[in-house]
């Protein structure tokens, strides 16, 4: 079995402060996937016996930056997606294995003004296109913080955040769009219907406790991995960070 974690730990450093570790080191994923490390190289020293550890960090200081550890050292590590001006952010990481290529991305927010929309757009579709090329070559896992809530179901009030940053008919064309280009997000691959499923919850008061989230953290696999899928979990019990651990587990 291969067990694969992903976790938005919105600044790796305060998360170790609340827990990580313990978590970590409970889970004792094969691979472990972090977003918004929001750091620089040397600002942080994390002794984890077992792993190789690969770090993309964003060119602005205590902003985005992404992470994989792996037990299994990767054929082949690359930074970015698309043209340069992407990895100044250090949102991906793709780690190539024997079976498929591991693919950690934080996907930019289009911000509450949607500001930053038509750039998210573009990433989409540098994103699509990369994911394709890999496909082509051999299998691909796709996994992180998508800042996205593909479907009503994905997301509680989905009424009143029509339109919003994350839940724009922008935004989830997108996700349909790349789902239908031979892709399976694992989560709805096991539980299509679920309801009450969320990973990232906002800090305003009691807004957890209620339970009142999205479900923007995914596993996306390529069509042909789905006979080898095992399980997919929401670590919703998992504190230290405004997202919850995801994780997959597959057949080796």
């Amino acid at each position: 079995m291969v067990k694969l974690v992903s976790w938005n730990v919105n600044g790796i450093r305060a998360c170790v402060r609340k827990g990580f570790l313990d978590y970590f080191n409970e889970v004792s994923a094969d691979i472990f996937c972090l977003q918004e490390t929001k750091l620089q190289e040397g600002q942080i020293s994390l002794d984890l016996e077992g792993y190789h550890q690969y770090w993309n960090y964003a060119e602005k200081k205590g902003y985005s930056g992404t992470a994989v550890f792996t037990k299994v050292p990767p054929l082949s590590v690359k930074y970015g997606i698309g043209p340069n001006k992407q990895e100044s952010e250090g949102r991906a990481i793709t780690l190539e294995f024997d079976k498929f290529f591991l693919v950690n991305v934080y996907t930019p927010n289009s911000k509450r003004d949607l500001s930053r929309l038509d750039y998210r757009l573009i990433w989409e579709e540098e994103v699509l296109d990369y994911l394709i090329q890999l496909d082509r070559v051999k299998p691909v896992i796709y996994c992180g913080d998508l800042n996205v809530a593909h479907r009503e179901i994905d997301l509680k009030n989905a009424k009143s955040n029509r339109g919003n940053s994350g839940f724009t008919e922008e935004e989830r064309g997108k996700m349909t769009t790349l789902l239908e280009a031979g892709f399976i997000d694992s989560f709805r691959y096991f539980y299509p219907d679920r309801e009450g499923a969320y990973t990232w919850w906002s800090y305003m008061s009691k807004v957890r406790e209620r339970n009142i989230g999205w479900r923007i953290d995914y596993f996306i696999v390529s069509e042909r991995m789905a006979e080898s899928l095992l399980k997919a979990e929401i670590h919703a019990g998992v504190m230290g960070s405004d997202h919850c651990p995801v994780a997959l587990e597959m057949k080796p």
